[in-house]
């Protein structure tokens, strides 16, 4: 085993421990990519950087939003914006099939941002990741819920499906983080 000198010790505790905070515990997780068997590391994925997180259905009448999430991602991305896609059905609409989900997101919208496999994004079963989110702001009550979350990992907003990838609200919020 080798042998640390007390300053290599504090060097490499600095280390981990500046680590530790870049990623919050609630994003500190492993995710499969949808219709996939490739995981990604959801920490390293945002590390330090602004985070969009969206509660997606392929069969809800706000589906075509994929297109303006596509579009914030193409803008903000090479920026440092990370968008993430989870599907979820608990709102009944999201295909009974990954393939089905994935030829949605991918096929018919373009999709090249990071989807995930589907997850609960509500009550008790609500995927970590979406019970922080409620805890801090509110939990999604249909699809589309946008969260827009800090290099930190503390929520900026949150908007309803009703308010589009692209409205102002959204986009000056993103601009505002990116600074």
């Amino acid at each position: 085993m080798p042998k640390f000198t007390p300053l290599i010790a504090l060097a490499l505790t600095a280390v981990s421990s500046h680590a530790l905070a870049q990623c919050p515990a609630w994003l500190d997780t492993e995710k499969r990519m949808l219709h996939d068997k490739e995981m990604v590391d959801l920490c390293s994925l945002t590390d330090g950087k602004p985070v969009l997180i969206v509660n997606t259905a392929s069969h809800c009448g706000f589906t075509p939003q994929f297109k303006e999430l596509e579009a914030l991602h193409q803008q903000y991305g090479p920026e440092g914006l990370v968008v993430i896609g989870f599907p979820s059905d608990d709102f009944f609409q999201e295909a009974d099939d990954e393939a089905e989900t994935a030829e949605v997101c991918y096929k018919n919208y373009g999709v090249t941002f990071t989807m995930v496999t589907p997850v609960s994004v509500r009550g008790s079963d609500a995927d970590p990741i979406f019970a922080e989110l409620a805890r801090q702001g509110g939990a999604p009550k249909w699809n589309f819920y946008k969260y827009l979350v800090d290099a930190d990992g503390q929520l900026v907003d949150y908007w309803s499906p009703r308010t589009a990838p692209s409205d102002s609200d959204i986009t000056d919020a993103v601009q505002t983080v990116l600074k």
